[in-house]
């Protein structure tokens, strides 16, 4: 599976010099199955750019998987250019319920006056996407959710494909339990033996007690669940606001430090336009996105 960020940022789009490397739009994944199906996590700012490329491309099937629906995981949706055309195919889901959710709540910001164009009058054919007990197959992909630790509820996502496993836990909360939330143990058992763990990195430990609470987790946290995961790369995600890059190359520095002993996941900061390319011990042994 091919996976490609447009997106890393957490709770509102920032822009400037300082935030070149790292990028500014917040959270959307692209993966695409060996077959060439897309499968989108999340619809914050950085799917716009992502849009305009899957137009380019001539793509019209789709599916997009929100983790929750607070704002900066679904702002940039309204920009999304295939959902204006007729031809575009996009099935849409999210935590249990969503079925029902996806729409309500797509509604409320796909209305006048906060957007001139109502969901329910947008050209592309919308669907919703059909987990089967928390399964869902696009293609080769097959996707398993679970509940994040994070206000309001959300879901995490387990992509495999040919023995090659990603897992996006964005929003989630290690050292609280939120309500409808997982347990550490929980956590550790769905990441088990991933090949790449994309996860909340929001905090340092030292800024992490002011926010108990807030449904983030610290750097040294996200660490110590891909140790006791014994997943091959550790991927921090949902970058502060604040964070310019020189803080976050030293934040990675300090995960880095403590992830180094025999056997220890590496360990990147997801940036926009950062790729990798993940593939089972069929195609050569555990992946690794290491140094990618």
């Amino acid at each position: 599976m091919k996976v490609r960020c447009w997106g890393a940022r957490g709770s509102i789009p920032v822009s400037g010099r300082e935030y070149v490397r790292y990028g500014g739009d917040t959270a959307c994944l692209e993966i695409q199955s060996r077959g060439g199906a897309v499968l989108i996590l999340d619809a914050g700012t950085g799917i716009r750019a992502l849009g305009v490329d899957l137009a380019r491309r001539g793509c019209a099937d789709m599916t997009l998987l929100f983790s929750h629906f607070h704002w900066d995981h679904i702002q940039g949706l309204p920009f999304f250019k295939p959902l204006y055309s007729p031809a575009t195919r996009l099935a849409l889901g999210g935590r249990r319920g969503a079925r029902r959710d996806v729409p309500r709540m797509l509604a409320r910001t796909f209305h006048p006056p906060l957007f001139p164009v109502p969901f329910a009058k947008l050209p592309a054919q919308l669907t919703a996407a059909g987990f089967e007990n928390d399964v869902l197959r696009v293609d080769s992909l097959v996707i398993r959710r679970t509940a994040l630790s994070h206000p309001n509820l959300g879901a995490g996502f387990r992509i495999e494909e040919d023995g090659a496993s990603l897992v996006y836990l964005t929003d989630n909360e290690l050292s609280l339990r939120h309500k409808g939330g997982g347990t550490f143990e929980d956590y550790v058992a769905f990441c088990r033996g991933a090949d790449l763990l994309i996860h909340d990195a929001e905090y340092t430990p030292e800024e992490y007690p002011q926010r108990r609470g807030w449904g983030h987790s610290h750097f040294a946290d996200a660490a110590h669940l891909a140790r006791a995961a014994d997943v091959r790369t550790l991927g921090l995600f949902h970058h502060n606001q604040e964070r310019d890059d020189d803080a976050l190359d030293a934040l990675l520095g300090r995960c880095r430090d403590l992830l180094a002993e025999p056997g220890d996941p590496c360990c990147v900061a997801l940036s926009q336009g950062w790729e990798t390319e993940l593939a089972g011990p069929g195609a050569g042994g555990r992946a690794t996105a290491c140094g990618t």
